[in-house]
């Protein structure tokens, strides 16, 4: 395997976990996978990064970790394009890392990343950002796995993660609006596959019902799964990631690495 680095834009750093191919495997085309960690657009967790690449790369993906801007360089939606070159890379290098699809996925902020690389991805504001020579859809994931995710501005949200995306000391309804990914859902969005907790005590268990009740209405293709009982932040949910907090190992939960693989083979 090839554990590499790369720039992508100013701040973002993109980590490459490439497998080698053998050549007695070489009809075998890989799917990519993209994470994306939370951390409030703070900053970018460690629970949420490695640990979550472990588990794509068993299933017989190459994976990407993006570690993207966080706090005052956060401004101005700049995570989201950082994503956005992320994506490009993959992309233009399909046949040296022998893939086929690109999914994403994101965790609390980083699932409001996800979410927004997946509905976003052709919005003029960020067209203009990208520049005139950025190749038109390069960027929109083949699927998203949503987690626990920061996904609405306007209705049981966690404010704290837009304002570090904002950038303004006193932003309006319009501002937190914008970036509400759920008010933004239309044909053009990325597949997703959504789970949350339903007592997840930071970010309300309503941001992922409301972008799963959008997506349904427009009859986008999408799975949902919400377990009972779980504290926000739950990663993997397994002793690796729980920082010794009894509740953050969680059988049921853990499910959510192998449904989601699951769910992106059978998409089409």
């Amino acid at each position: 395997m090839r554990v590499f680095d790369e720039k992508i834009c100013e701040n973002g750093r993109l980590t490459c976990y490439i497998c080698d191919e053998s050549p007695e495997m070489s009809s075998y085309v890989r799917d990519a996978m993209l994470v994306l960690p939370g951390g409030g657009y703070a900053m970018c967790s460690d629970r949420e990064a490695e640990p979550v690449v472990k588990k794509y790369l068993a299933a017989g993906m190459n994976v990407f970790c993006l570690r993207y801007s966080c706090g005052p360089l956060a401004g101005g939606f700049k995570p989201l394009v950082e994503a956005s070159f992320a994506m490009k890379y993959i992309r233009e290098r399909k046949k040296e890392f022998n893939i086929n699809r690109v999914f994403a996925v994101g965790f609390s902020a980083g699932g409001h990343l996800c979410g927004s690389l997946g509905t976003f991805w052709d919005e003029p504001w960020l067209l203009e950002k990208l520049g005139p020579d950025f190749p038109r859809g390069i960027n929109r994931p083949d699927g998203t796995v949503l987690s626990y995710a920061v996904l609405s501005a306007v209705e049981g949200s966690h404010r704290p993660s837009f304002l570090n995306i904002i950038g303004k000391d006193d932003p309006d309804e319009e501002d937190f609006r914008r970036y509400s990914v759920e008010l933004h859902v239309s044909e053009k969005t990325a597949p997703a596959f959504i789970w949350a907790t339903s007592d997840d005590g930071l970010v309300p268990v309503i941001n992922s019902v409301r972008f799963a009740e959008k997506l349904s209405a427009i009859g986008a293709r999408f799975e949902l799964h919400i377990w009972p009982h779980g504290p926000h932040g739950l990663s993997i949910a397994e002793e690796e990631t729980s920082v010794n907090i009894p509740d953050m190992i969680n059988e049921a939960a853990a499910e959510w690495i192998p449904m989601s693989i699951r769910w992106m083979r059978g998409l089409k």
